[in-house]
């Protein structure tokens, strides 16, 4: 399951778990962008870069993770 490697690859806290599901939602419905103020487990650079990699080695594309700011910046 994608949410598992994200889980796995990122080393979410237990108690965190669901953000590892937003990303694979957004992943899996081909959204454009996944918004968020979570900087510690979604929308920080080392997440994304590690979102980008899970998502390449399984042939998805990856959404744009960033903060509301970043998105005002597009």
């Amino acid at each position: 399951m994608l949410a598992e490697q994200y889980f796995q690859a990122i080393s979410i806290p237990e108690k965190a778990r669901n953000d590892a599901l937003h990303l694979a939602v957004a992943t899996l419905n081909g959204m454009d962008y996944l918004v968020s103020w979570n900087c510690s487990h979604i929308a920080s650079a080392r997440v994304r870069g590690i979102v980008e990699s899970v998502n390449l080695t399984n042939g998805y594309a990856t959404p744009i993770i960033c903060t509301p700011e970043e998105l005002m910046e597009v």
